[in-house]
């Protein structure tokens, strides 16, 4: 798939999930190697990797995996173009097979914290939240998933189908019924997936995610995101400011439908750190803290480029 039809799909919501929209991309920049050149092909995958950024503000997973590509395609520029065509291929497809391995990781991990008869809450699509109650159910663990619609994309829908698949218990319910779900239902964890974490441990997710983490606090019940590396933010060092993406309003309500109105669309929000009682990486669990300390051990790559 061409880079333009892979932004095209990201911005669409074809490919969504912030791991998914990683792969997607670096899949579409290795197929943009061919050129007669090694300088024609660095600068054609430049030009790619802008109109994949541009697709989605918010997902740092989107910009980190571009980003490396560009990096992998200067690492090797010194290269002959068919040599470096091969190589570079070879290293993006390791990024890759990397990322897969990342998420069967912390579906490993995270079904470790998932004991029998817990009831779980979770909040819109997450293809690692996902795959780690089916690796928990596999192990044999017999739990409950509560599971949020996620307005006005109804993503949790996504979510409860793939459950319903694996044979998990689960019971789908409206976006505001979430507190009360978490009480009536004396629920035991809420884990979510995440789009982005800051240096200082925020998570940035889908909108919702931090009214349900208010409520998780109050109701003195452990807030738990899963989170692969690639979703980490470096430029947040430096202290870049995190973008929140305003998608279309039409996707909240029929256009003239009420005449008067103003009408928003914010795709995600901010969950701070203190609100979040760890986060599962490939590399272990962490408390949100620790995202400074995983960030200079994972991106020293591109900080130094800073």
């Amino acid at each position: 798939m061409t880079a333009d039809k892979t932004a095209k799909d990201i911005r669409n919501m074809r490919i969504r999930g912030a791991l998914d929209i990683a792969i997607a991309a670096a899949r579409a920049m290795r197929k943009e190697l061919d050129g007669k050149s090694t300088a024609a092909v660095i600068s054609n995958l430049k030009k790619s990797g802008k109109t994949l950024k541009a697709a989605r503000p918010t997902a740092v997973s989107l910009p980190n995996a571009v980003d490396y590509v560009l990096y992998l395609a200067e690492k090797n520029k010194k290269l002959d173009a068919g040599e470096f065509t091969r190589t570079t291929s070879k290293d993006i497809q390791k990024f890759i097979d990397d990322q897969e391995r990342a998420l069967e990781r912390i579906a490993e991990i995270g079904a470790n914290l998932i004991d029998s008869n817990d009831t779980i809450l979770t909040h819109c699509n997450s293809d690692t939240v996902v795959a780690l109650f089916e690796r928990a159910r596999k192990e044999g663990k017999k739990f409950k998933v509560i599971c949020t619609e996620t307005r006005p994309r109804f993503q949790g829908h996504l979510t409860a189908r793939a459950l319903a698949k694996a044979k998990i218990p689960t019971t789908l319910v409206v976006d505001s019924a979430a507190r009360l779900m978490m009480k009536e239902f004396k629920v035991d964890k809420v884990i979510v997936g995440g789009d982005t974490v800051l240096a200082n441990g925020d998570l940035i997710n889908k909108i919702g995610t931090s009214q349900i983490a208010v409520a998780a606090r109050d109701l003195d019940i452990d807030f738990i995101a899963a989170v692969e590396s690639i979703k980490f933010s470096p430029r947040s060092i430096e202290g870049e400011m995190a973008k929140i993406e305003y998608r279309d309003t039409k996707e909240v309500i029929k256009p003239g439908k009420i005449r008067g109105i103003k009408v928003l669309n914010p795709a995600f929000d901010i969950t701070p750190a203190e609100m979040i009682d760890m986060l599962i990486t490939e590399e272990g669990i962490i408390p949100p803290q620790g995202a400074y300390h995983l960030l200079r051990e994972k991106f020293g790559w591109e900080l130094s480029s800073f």
